[in-house]
């Protein structure tokens, strides 16, 4: 048993015209030793973790909010910083927005900003001149609620009955309330503490839902009808916990997928929507090592499955006979070419791809099967750019549509014509004064420690002087195989308005380069993520990019882990650190199984309990275990207490440690939200006075004390 501890808060707020001139809290050390393959790690911060602890729970929960208190007293005198920051943003929306409206049978579906309100309302209307009808107003909806965010809204088949997942409070565990849209009002059916994700059976009466374990681990798919007491059923359930359970519905809403995951195998099954309290059905059984991702179309499922090589291929099976005897290549696997998702249409496959580190679009037109018609690509001219499908919800479309940004492009819908191959721009996010031919992007390719070329995404005003003076804002993730995505950011305009370069780099352990990028940077390889992403910051000040010390650097989730092991690597390469959400406890995490996500992640990270050199290596890089006297630079750590995949004592803990070792002068902030998870704020509002916050931090961080220009 843990014995009770205290904090102590000591408040010397600000010292005049002083930065940052509060004391931090200070959590009291209670040490607690683990031994694990004959070495014994020292946790002296061990305790935070034990908030339903009666006793410890409040004194965690004060801890946290004197957190908060001393990160906005040290920020206060910023306050008219971040006020014209985020009224900088504002400014720059427009007002009334509203999406591309996407059919789905006799109704356009879209929605519609409102000013100065932080939600937007969905709404739909009829084909072809019918008025408005609104699906859900979340900003009367959230009324009275905290961390309020809405899932994937799933319409039924007769379009009478909405969906809607509503989560409050950030913890990622959704009600799913229906909504009559003929009769304007909620039916009385609920479906509780489910994940979010529902699919309609044929008849518009029977759902099914996703629903996660004891340990919040995503497990089971449950069906329950809406219009009759009987109770839910259970459909599936995953026993493996290294494995987790999505839930979707094939465009052709034939079948409801339901997809059991692992980190690097998978396995499908299918239920028909005409039948649904058949019992589901694989599509091919888990194979270690093997991954695939199905959808429907004219009687077969398609499949991406990475069975003949890394980068995956696409294949065709009759949707009565599954099995891997069965499968008919339709693009064979390409060592320069990811394949990434397949969507099916009825009279086109779309697939969206990655090579040579550029995301790709090709496009497969339906035929006879004994003389197929040839793919053909949907090109795009920027160095840098990210590509993917928008909503596409007619399974009949003869267009396809799909989303484009770069960081100095905003986000720009396009449709293209599958037989004439027309493209046409639907609309791009307006922003207020904003020239593009002002900006411009490249891509620099870097050599990393061990020869590999590491991409890196570079852009400015072009009147930012290239003499190594600039300040500069560096991003990076490199895990889980998923590539960073170069975009347009509202928020980022008031930093390269303001002479900042901004860069992502495309660091190993992302799949921006293939598959093999991704697994060069998971498990034993870790370290090639941080190397290469020094590697890129070092670029950047030796090519005169930008300042030595002037070099901010900002990752979130996985991408905190980075910034926790890049600042312990070279805490004199950086001028600032913001980690979000930041993962830092990559040890104790990995040993403890009872997480909803421990299991999962062996694959991506290590099992350190089970194997000694897995353990070893994890040490070696951990930034929690690896934060040792230095002269940190600033760092701005931000959390949400009900954060399911981080949990909040990670970054609680770290900044502890990180303030004991520190030996200059600079503050280490944690800013924890106790309204919210994982994703932040989803009210528009609030995240970017969040954002206003965080900028504010950079720029009084690397001394930039100018306006933005004209």
């Amino acid at each position: 048993m843990v014995r009770p501890c205290s904090w102590v808060v000591l408040v010397s707020l600000s010292a005049p015209g002083g930065a940052f001139a509060a004391e931090p809290p200070r959590a009291e050390k209670i040490p607690r030793e683990t031994v694990v393959h004959g070495i014994t790690l020292l946790d002296d911060y061990f305790w935070l973790r034990q908030k339903d602890d009666p006793t410890l729970g409040p004194k965690i929960l004060d801890l946290l909010r004197a957190e908060r208190a001393y990160c906005d007293a040290a920020m206060a005198h910023t306050q008219p910083l971040q006020d014209r920051l985020a009224a900088e943003m504002h400014d720059r929306l427009q007002p009334g927005d509203i999406s591309v409206p996407a059919r789905k049978g006799a109704w356009l579906y879209f929605t519609r900003s409102v000013e100065g309100q932080p939600f937007q309302v969905h709404c739909r209307r009829r084909v072809p001149d019918g008025g408005e009808q609104v699906i859900i107003d979340p900003n009367v909806e959230s009324k009275g609620q905290t961390g309020f965010a809405l899932g994937t809204i799933e319409i039924s088949p007769d379009a009478r009955i909405a969906a809607i997942p509503i989560d409050v409070g950030g913890g990622e565990r959704y009600t799913v309330r229906f909504r009559d849209l003929t009769a304007d009002a909620y039916l009385p059916v609920e479906i509780a503490d489910t994940n979010g994700q529902v699919a309609w059976a044929a008849d518009s009466a029977t759902v099914f839902f996703a629903r996660a374990d004891a340990k919040n681990r995503p497990s089971k798919v449950l069906r329950r009808s809406i219009v009759s007491p009987d109770p839910e059923r259970l459909v599936f359930e995953e026993p493996d916990e290294a494995f987790l359970v999505d839930l979707a519905s094939s465009r052709s809403g034939a079948f409801v997928l339901i997809n059991s995951a692992a980190k690097d195998t998978s396995e499908c099954r299918v239920i028909s929507t005409s039948n649904p309290e058949v019992e589901p059905r694989v599509i091919e059984p888990r194979r270690r090592g093997v991954e695939y991702s199905v959808d429907h179309q004219a009687g077969e499922f398609v499949i991406l499955v990475n069975d003949t090589g890394a980068n995956f291929r696409l294949i065709r099976t009759p949707q009565d006979a599954t099995t891997s005897s069965n499968w008919r290549e339709i693009i064979a696997h390409d060592p320069r070419t990811l394949l990434e998702k397949v969507e099916c249409f009825r009279g086109f496959v779309a697939v969206t791809a990655r090579t040579g580190g550029l995301p790709r679009l090709m496009v497969l037109p339906s035929g006879d099967a004994k003389k197929p018609r040839p793919p053909w690509d949907v090109t795009m001219s920027e160095p840098s750019f990210t590509l993917w499908g928008s909503k596409n919800l007619d399974f009949d479309a003869t267009t396809y549509r799909f989303n484009y940004t770069s960081p100095i492009t905003p986000v720009s819908t396009f449709e293209v014509d599958v037989v004439t191959h027309d493209r046409r721009l639907l609309k791009q996010q307006q922003i207020k004064g904003f020239d593009r031919e002002r900006y411009a992007v490249e891509v620099a390719q870097v050599p990393s420690h061990d020869g590999a070329i590491v991409l890196m995404t570079i852009a400015y005003r072009k009147d930012t002087p290239r003499n190594g003076t600039a300040p500069a804002l560096f991003f990076g993730y490199g895990a889980y195989g998923v590539p960073v995505y170069p975009a347009f950011r509202n928020e980022q305009l008031s930093l390269l308005d303001r002479g900042f370069v901004l860069a992502d780099a495309h660091v190993r352990g992302g799949s921006d380069k293939g598959r093999d990028w991704y697994t060069d940077g998971k498990l034993r390889h870790k370290k090639n993520t941080f190397l290469d992403f020094i590697a890129c910051a070092e670029h950047l000040v030796a090519n005169k990019y930008a300042a030595p010390k002037r070099v901010a650097a900002h990752g979130g989730s996985a991408g905190g882990t980075l910034m926790g092991a890049v600042v312990t690597m070279r805490p004199d390469l950086f001028g600032a650190i913001v980690a979000y959400v930041p993962f830092v406890d990559v040890v104790s995490t990995m040993l403890d199984t009872s997480i909803a996500y421990t299991v999962n992640e062996f694959d991506e990270w290590g099992n350190p309990g089970a194997s000694k050199e897995d353990f070893e290596y994890m040490l070696s890089y951990s930034p929690y275990e690896n934060t040792r006297p230095a002269a940190y630079p600033p760092i701005l750590i931000l959390a949400g207490y009900n954060d399911s995949r981080v949990p909040y004592w990670e970054p609680a803990k770290w900044a502890q440690r990180l303030r004991e070792n520190n030996t200059a002068t600079t503050p280490v902030l944690f800013r924890i939200d106790v309204d919210a998870g994982h994703f932040g704020a989803a009210d528009k509002n609030k995240a970017i006075r969040e954002e206003a916050f965080v900028k504010a931090f950079l720029l009084e961080s690397l001394g930039v004390e100018t306006g933005p220009r004209p």
